[in-house]
């Protein structure tokens, strides 16, 4: 005979029994497809890039759930801020290993990403930008087509950064010329993206940098680094041109644009 004990934890007709709606909803890559509004072949290819767990193969069938489900969500998401896959698979492969959940870096991408420079393309009429030039020599214009300044969208034209079209008009009215302008931009974004790349693994590295409101922290490192380099680079510049003049460069460059004229 079974004891109280025994009968108690015995199933009885009473007790409820798992039924299929209890099971784990499974679903053939064309169902996924269809639910998450995700092309097979695009489901294929994050598996592949290591972006989607690989699913359960019963027979020749493949199974996938509720987890490839909220990993495509996910992926969109991070499609959204702008990250390619790899960076992708970057990014959920850290949050399966706890560092840190696909909300909470979402949530610093959104902060971090705001602007820093306030610089943003803007779009021009003829008239607008004839305006903008019309005291400048003519076909410069031209000059800014071909240094990708300013380029033609049907009747308008795109500035990409008006605050560097500004300081190249403001150059070409003391005799700098465009083409000029642009390689210094160019020396400009090579020298400025290493030290920035640099700065920002000195502040990840050294974890205590921003201290520990960080996102007051952040907000206030914006106008600091922009003041920073400004301080920084025009003593250097001084520096520079001081040297320059000592070595009689600057007088012999005087002397050549004199004959020039």
């Amino acid at each position: 005979m079974l004891d109280d004990e025994t009968m108690a934890k015995a199933p009885t007709d009473t007790d409820p029994q798992p039924t299929d709606a209890d099971a784990p909803r499974e679903y053939t890559i064309d169902e996924l497809a269809t639910l998450a509004r995700v092309p097979s072949r695009t489901i294929r290819f994050y598996q592949s890039a290591g972006a989607l767990p690989k699913p359960l193969i019963r027979g020749r069938v493949a199974y996938y759930g509720q987890a490839h489900v909220e990993r495509l969500e996910q992926i969109a998401m991070l499609q959204d801020r702008g990250l390619q896959i790899k960076a992708i698979r970057s990014v959920v492969e850290q949050a399966e290993k706890g560092e840190f959940s696909i909300q909470e870096w979402l949530g610093f991408h959104d902060q971090l990403s705001s602007p820093w420079a306030g610089d943003r393309p803007k779009i021009l009429t003829d008239a607008e930008l004839h305006a903008m030039l019309k005291e400048h020599r003519p076909g410069l214009a031209a000059e800014l087509v071909r240094a990708d300044a300013i380029e033609r969208r049907g009747d308008s034209w795109l500035v990409n950064s008006p605050a560097l079209l500004d300081l190249a008009l403001r150059l070409e009215r003391v005799g700098v010329t465009v083409d000029t302008s642009r390689a210094a931009q160019a020396l400009l974004r090579k020298h400025l993206g290493r030290l920035s790349q640099e700065l920002t693994e000195l502040f990840i590295e050294r974890g205590d940098a921003l201290g520990a409101q960080l996102d007051r922290a952040y907000e206030e490192l914006r106008p600091v680094s922009i003041e920073a380099v400004r301080v920084v680079f025009a003593r250097e510049m001084e520096r520079s041109v001081r040297k320059a003049n000592e070595s009689g460069a600057a007088a012999a460059l005087s002397r050549r644009r004199s004959k020039k004229k």
